[in-house]
């Protein structure tokens, strides 16, 4: 069992990655669903769309399946902290407490980079730093 200050991960701004297989039909619905692209290229097959506080990315052939998605570095309006952990950083705790990684950031490396891991249920759960 983890006390609560070993417990505390933080992990960054959390959406779902969405794979649509159509990303104009996809956009059209969420948005009577009352959601608004926030960022992204139409055009490149990507797309991030705001409901409130509510984050969704939909992302055509780039991805097999859905994920959950945490951007350490940024809070949910897509704007960088003043503080977080690293993803590098991360992923030495996530190994430290016996998860698995399936895809590592370089330890070597600074700035952006993402580790991907999967939950005991095959959810693919990326953690994805872009600053």
């Amino acid at each position: 069992m983890y006390t609560t200050l070993e417990a505390k991960v933080e992990l960054g701004a959390f959406s779902v990655s969405l794979a649509v297989k159509d990303i104009e039909a996809s956009r059209r619905f969420y948005e009577k669903l009352g959601f608004a692209v926030f960022l992204g290229d139409q055009s490149q097959n990507w797309l991030i769309m705001k409901n409130g506080d509510h984050v969704i990315g939909l992302f055509q052939g780039m991805f097999d399946r859905n994920l959950l998605t945490f951007n350490p570095g940024w809070d949910s309006n897509a704007q960088q902290l003043k503080e977080f952990t690293d993803v590098r950083e991360l992923q030495r705790r996530l190994k430290e407490r016996g998860i698995d990684i399936v895809s590592e950031a370089d330890e070597s490396s600074v700035g952006p980079a993402s580790l991907m891991i999967v939950d005991p249920d095959g959810n693919p759960i990326l953690i994805d730093q872009h600053v």
